[in-house]
C-alpha cells in the first residue's frame, strides 16, 4: 500500500504534489510512538500497551513473514507461555493467578513483535526503536529527577523510601530501564562528531542521574558491567587504530564525568549516607533461612519434585516473598516447561549476541547496544523478576530480528 494516490491519472509537471498514503510510515510512526511512551506505566493500562496493540494491529494487516532464523525464538516464547497455563490448570478460579498468565501471553506477545518487525526493514526500524527508547529515557528521567528533589525528604508519591521511581512503580525498574538508553547514548558520543555533543550530553547526564538517585544496586552493576561490553565491542571491531584511540579517550571522558557527578551528589551527607547504606553487597531481606537467598534454596529440591512447578504467583504463597530469580521463578510458574525454556533462550539469546556485536554486518552497532542490555538483563534475572518487564522483551525481541536480518544477508538476500 505504499504510496498509493488519492487519485487516478498522471499529474503534470506543473500540478501541485498529491497526498499520498505512505502505509509503511504509519506503520514505523505508531512503533516509535509506542517504544517512546515506554517509560510511563504508572497508570494502567499504560499508554504503551495501548500503542503497541495498534501497531501490532496495523503491522499484522499489511501482511509479514517468518524468517526461519526468528522460529526458534518464537517456538521458545510459546511453550514458556504454554508451561505457565499447564501450571494454572488447578488455579484456573483464582483471579491473579489468571491475570499473570493473560499478562505474560501480552508481554511475550510484544517480544515476538520485536522481532518479526526488526526482521524487516532493519536499518531503519533497529535506529527507530533505539533512538525512541533514548527518548522514552530522557522523559523518564527528567520526571524522576524533578520528583525526586522536589520530595528529598523521601516523601511523595513517586518517591519511594529515598529512591526515584517515577514515572515507574518501583525504584529497581526505573533504574534497570535507564540501561538500554544509556548504552545507546554512550554509544552516539563515542562514535559521533564532536559538534553533535551539545545534543547528547545532555541526555546522558540525565539519564545517569536518574538511575543514580533510583540507588538500585542491580541497576548499577548492569550499567557498569554493560557499558564495558560496548566499548569493548565498540574497540575490537574499530575500523582503525586511530577510531580505538578515539574510543578510549572518549569511554574515560564518559568515566571521569560520572567520576565528578557522583562525587558532587555524595558531598551531601544524606545523600552518601543512604549511597552507602544501598552500596552494601547483602541486604537484611537477603540473609537468613527466609530471606531471598535462603528462599530460593529451599526453592530447589521442592520444584525438582514437582514438573508443573508451584503454579503462576504461588511461590510466594509458599515462602511469603517473590523468588527474586527469573530463573527460579520460571521453573516455579511455568514449571519444568517453562523454566527449561526460559534457560534455553538465555543461552541462545547470548550466543547470537556475542556473534552479532563482534562480526561485521549492516547493524552490527545497534546489536551491540541491544546485546549488552539483554546480556545483563540476563544477569539480573539471577536476583530479580524481570519475566514482565517490557524493556527486556524490546531488546531481547530486536535481537532476535536483527540475527534474522544477519542471517539473510550472508544469503545474500535483499532486505525488504
Amino acid at each position: 500500500m505504499t504510496g498509493i494516490g488519492l487519485a487516478s491519472g498522471q499529474p503534470s509537471p506543473l500540478a501541485a504534489p498529491r497526498w499520498t498514503f505512505d502505509y509503511r510510515k504509519l506503520v514505523n510512526g505508531f512503533f516509535w510512538l509506542a517504544v517512546a511512551s515506554g517509560s510511563v506505566v504508572f497508570i494502567e493500562p499504560a499508554p504503551y500497551d495501548i500503542l503497541i496493540l495498534i501497531t501490532i494491529a496495523l503491522w499484522g494487516f499489511g501482511g509479514f513473514t517468518i524468517h526461519r532464523a526468528v522460529l526458534p525464538f518464537v517456538l521458545l516464547l510459546l511453550l514458556w507461555t504454554l508451561g505457565g497455563y499447564i501450571a494454572l490448570v488447578p488455579y484456573w478460579n483464582e483471579a491473579d493467578p489468571v491475570d499473570y498468565m493473560f499478562h505474560t501471553t501480552f508481554i511475550i506477545t510484544t517480544g515476538a513483535f520485536f522481532a518479526l518487525f526488526l526482521s524487516d526493514q532493519t536499518a531503519r526500524r533497529a535506529e527507530l526503536l533505539l533512538s525512541a527508547y533514548a527518548v522514552s529515557c530522557v522523559l523518564a528521567s527528567a520526571i524522576a529527577v524533578t520528583t525526586w528533589f522536589a520530595a528529598f525528604d523521601g516523601s511523595g508519591d513517586w518517591v519511594r523510601d529515598g529512591r526515584a521511581m517515577a514515572p515507574f512503580k518501583d525504584p529497581n525498574v526505573l533504574g534497570s530501564y535507564m540501561v538500554l538508553g544509556v548504552l545507546y547514548l554512550v554509544q552516539r558520543l563515542l562514535l559521533g562528531r564532536a559538534r553533535y555533543w551539545w545534543a547528547v550530553l545532555p541526555g546522558l547526564g540525565l539519564t545517569l542521574a536518574a538511575l543514580f538517585l533510583s540507588f538500585s544496586r542491580g541497576s548499577w552493576g548492569a550499567a557498569v558491567i554493560s557499558t564495558a561490553m560496548i566499548v569493548g565491542f565498540l574497540i575490537k571491531t574499530a575500523d582503525s587504530r586511530r577510531m580505538r584511540l578515539r574510543i578510549a579517550a572518549g569511554a574515560a571522558g564518559v568515566v571521569l564525568m560520572v567520576f565528578v557527578g557522583i562525587m558532587g551528589a555524595l558531598s551531601q551527607p544524606d545523600v552518601r549516607d543512604f549511597f552507602f547504606q544501598r552500596a552494601h553487597a547483602e541486604q537484611d531481606y537477603d540473609s537468613g533461612p527466609n530471606g531471598r537467598f535462603g528462599n530460593q534454596a529451599r526453592s530447589i529440591p521442592m520444584l525438582l519434585e514437582r514438573p508443573n512447578g508451584f503454579g503462576p504467583l504461588r511461590f510466594r504463597l509458599t515462602f511469603g516473598l517473590e523468588p527474586h530469580n527469573s530463573f527460579i521463578d520460571a521453573f516455579a510458574s511455568e514449571g519444568w516447561l517453562g523454566g527449561f525454556c526460559f534457560l534455553s533462550l538465555a543461552v541462545a539469546t547470548i550466543f547470537i549476541g556475542f556473534r552479532q556485536s563482534l562480526t561485521r554486518h549492516p547493524w552490527m552497532r545497534q546489536s551491540q547496544v541491544l546485546f549488552a542490555a539483554t546480556f545483563v538483563f540476563f544477569l539480573q534475572a539471577l536476583q530479580i523478576d524481570i519475566g514482565h518487564w517490557r524493556m527486556f522483551f524490546v531488546s531481547l525481541g530486536g535481537l532476535w530480528g536483527i540475527e534474522a536480518a544477519r542471517r539473510r544477508w550472508l544469503a545474500g538476500e535483499e532486505e525488504s
